[in-house]
């Protein structure tokens, strides 16, 4: 199941999704998070820096003490506007990851990214959007999130994808609040269901419309393009199954 699937993930989890097609994606589809199973997914691998980074980083750590004398500039978002493909392509601080949106159809959608569909969660976020809201988005062309925070001081050393709480936009229009959370229970099972798929979307099997009143339990994956910009600024870019760059999700995460 590592080859990625030839229709868009984006497409395809656009349309209301049904079992039968989930099937057919797949040839063996994951089992029934009604009988829940050991997680084996394991810890995403450490690289170790090597000599010329640690080199580089300590030039840097001096030249900024310098002082320096920067023109007045006016406050500005940065918007997912600003960024063409162009740049990100040429970018070289950036990485291939697994990341699977998924959510009962009434209810708030996570993002999960993983090193690959093998490993622990990094990072989980509780957008602020419903899965279905998100499925029409998707169906009516490219959708772009933004999650934004303040800027931290320089001392503080907090990770940008480890902010607590954050400002959400969905193409522009603030839709609430996104949450990073610890990966729940819930959400390993769900992964490790999804651990043979690389690529693709459907329904996860189980009678979640007698079982839960909020809908199927609808998931997303996809390989995404993580292009770090600074500490404060990360966007995750949502390639499509042919390798190309398709622009039809984008998620950033910034400090402002």
């Amino acid at each position: 199941m590592g080859s990625p699937n030839t229709n868009s993930p984006t497409a395809y989890f656009s349309m209301p999704p049904s079992p039968t097609a989930a099937d057919d994606d797949f040839q063996t589809p994951p089992p029934s998070p009604c009988r829940r199973q050991p997680v084996s997914l394991v810890q995403p691998s450490i690289k170790k820096k090597n000599k010329s980074i640690k080199v580089f980083q300590a030039f840097r750590s001096v030249f900024r003490s310098f002082p320096i004398v920067s023109p007045t500039m006016c406050n500005m978002s940065v918007t997912p506007g600003s960024f063409s493909d162009g740049q990100r392509i040429s970018s070289t601080n950036s990485k291939k990851v697994t990341g699977t949106l998924f959510g009962y159809r009434r209810g708030r959608v996570s993002f999960s990214v993983q090193e690959n569909p093998r490993c622990l969660p990094s990072s989980v976020i509780e957008l602020a959007m419903q899965t279905n809201v998100l499925q029409k988005e998707l169906g009516s062309g490219m959708v772009r999130i933004a999650l934004e925070c303040d800027k931290r001081s320089e001392k503080d050393k907090t990770k940008l994808l480890e902010e607590p709480l954050w400002n959400m936009y969905c193409n522009g229009k603030k839709t609430g609040y996104g949450i990073k959370r610890e990966a729940s229970e819930d959400d390993l099972q769900v992964l490790e269901f999804l651990k043979p798929v690389s690529m693709g979307a459907g329904v996860l099997p189980g009678n979640y419309e007698l079982e839960c009143p909020e809908g199927e339990l609808t998931y997303m994956r996809a390989y995404f393009e993580r292009v770090v910009g600074s500490k404060d600024s990360e966007t995750f870019y949502m390639l499509s199954p042919e390798g190309n760059y398709g622009p039809e999700l984008s998620i950033f995460f910034v400090r402002i």
